[in-house]
């Protein structure tokens, strides 16, 4: 037994060794995102008050954090593919590479914002939820609260990609895990914030009018523009991030239904936004190297992963296990400050592990797979693969959760 385990452990130093700065940068990035998670933990643990207030908000939680991460992260993986091409020059001009990407992030965010809202008054329908929001005020709070996280997300994207050639970052291995830890720190806040702005008599449905015209001229706009970039990313982006966006939708229905049962436990509340945000960052690391390598011809891929893709899959497994406890350490530490009921530390870092595993083995068979399929379709993986993961995890990771407090016997 004992030979086996150093056998185990040989090879994996031998995996972790040929790439051990990919691995601490991820590494870092990732206890950052959980660490920050416990600001959008604490501000849903807090909030429940406006929770049962505006009911249908719950269902918004896990879209509103997934968006700004996929159109975000998305970006921050095609400009580490321009600098790892030598391609990157930092410019406001619409006319440049930099430019049209950064007009199309904020075109995305504001039309995929309208398109949750709407999409989460019809899920609500279909999936009984009621009572719920009226219609305009899930498009009033998802797009403003969505707008205003968008702005200050957009410039930690842009200073991350600024710094990346000056402090020799890897952007692939940094980006999607701070790109979630900026959403969870700004997103929920937001979203909160604009749900002040719900159920306001005449000013409530104007704004809902205003920002639905001006996401659908945007869209029309950026579709008929010379701007090829602009044009290209919007309307690859626009389908994917819709299926996205209902995955997450369906992952905010399974937490809504459970909403009783986690206010037993408020601390499971704090512990959501990073346990998606933890899983949500690996799988974007995996997506953003895979994509980056398959631009520069440095893999293939094929049915099963092999040679770096493997390599880059063992990193993962690796960096999930702490990752997943750090995330459950800290929740639980957010407890304990804001005075929230809690099963107990051993019982919520269990939930963490176990539902972190279960949603891992999602992340690599969704980010390899994804890349494949953008490949052999003639897409772009940068563009599909981020969204197609984060919402994945979001989908699958609600469920790993729950089917985690089940069987730790939390609830």
């Amino acid at each position: 037994m004992k030979r086996r385990f150093l056998r185990v452990a040989r090879r994996w130093r031998a995996v972790i060794g040929r790439d051990q700065r990919a691995h601490r940068d991820s590494f870092v990035a990732l206890v950052v995102s959980a660490v920050t998670s416990l600001v959008a933990g604490v501000t849903l643990a807090t909030t429940t008050d406006t929770l049962e207030e505006l009911p249908g908000l719950l269902l918004l939680v896990p879209a509103a954090l997934a968006v700004k991460g996929n159109v975000f992260g998305a970006l921050g993986s095609r400009f580490g593919t321009s600098i790892h091409a030598g391609t990157f020059r930092l410019s406001p001009r619409l006319d440049s590479a930099v430019g049209e990407n950064i007009a199309a992030a904020m075109l995305l965010s504001l039309a995929i914002s309208v398109v949750i809202a709407v999409l989460a008054k019809g899920v609500a329908i279909v999936f009984d939820v009621s009572p719920t929001m009226s219609l305009a005020d899930f498009i009033v709070v998802s797009t403003v609260g969505g707008l205003l996280a968008s702005v200050l997300i957009l410039a930690i994207t842009l200073l991350l990609a600024g710094g990346s050639g000056r402090y020799g970052w890897d952007l692939d291995n940094v980006v999607s895990p701070l790109v979630t830890a900026a959403s969870d720190l700004m997103s929920l806040p937001a979203l909160i914030l604009a749900a002040q702005l719900a159920g306001v008599e005449v000013f409530t449905p104007l704004i809902a009018v205003v920002v639905s015209v001006l996401s659908v001229g945007g869209v029309a706009w950026s579709l008929l523009t010379r701007h090829h970039t602009l044009r290209a990313i919007v309307r690859e982006s626009i389908p994917v991030l819709t299926l996205a966006g209902l995955l997450d939708l369906i992952a905010g229905i399974t937490i809504e239904k459970r909403l009783d049962e986690l206010l037993e436990y408020p601390v499971l509340l704090v512990l959501l936004p990073g346990f998606l945000g933890s899983a949500g960052g690996l799988g974007g690391v995996l997506s953003s190297r895979l994509s980056s390598k398959v631009h520069l011809g440095l893999l293939h891929p094929g049915p099963v992963p092999r040679g770096s893709a493997g390599a880059d899959i063992a990193m993962i497994f690796g960096l999930s296990i702490p990752v997943f406890a750090i995330t459950g350490i800290v929740a639980e530490l957010g407890g304990v400050l804001t005075n929230q009921a809690s099963p107990g530390l051993v019982d919520v870092v269990a939930v963490a592990l176990l539902g972190g595993l279960l949603a891992t083995v999602c992340v690599v068979i969704v980010a390899y797979y994804a890349t494949i399929f953008a490949v052999r379709f003639g897409l772009d993986p940068d563009t599909h693969g981020i969204p197609m993961v984060t919402s994945a995890l979001d989908f699958v990771g609600a469920f790993a959760l729950i089917l985690a407090i089940v069987a730790v016997g939390v609830a």
